[in-house]
């Protein structure tokens, strides 16, 4: 289980509409080294460049290849740690 690809997991967990916009909803899960982590993962589906109209299916897996991309690239830092 040396990739992240083989041990993480994200799924979907609803759909929600705030004035904004209308999202969709996801929560990754993972282990890389000796450390677990968890996330909380929202897309835009206009950034999706996908219909309200079309099938759900579509909507979903449309905003789950975006999650996953920015997911994969994201860089993480720990809030605070710089002023130590």
């Amino acid at each position: 289980m040396k990739n992240i690809a083989e041990n993480n997991l994200i799924r979907f967990t609803n759909i929600s509409k705030k004035k904004n916009g209308l999202f969709v909803n996801f929560k990754a899960k993972g282990a890389k080294g000796r450390s677990n982590f968890s996330a909380s993962i929202a897309v835009d589906v206009a950034a999706a460049q996908v219909d309200p109209a079309d099938p759900l299916e579509k909507i979903i897996e449309e905003c789950a290849r975006i999650a996953v991309k920015d997911f994969k690239t994201s860089e993480l830092e720990f809030e605070g740690l710089v002023s130590i």
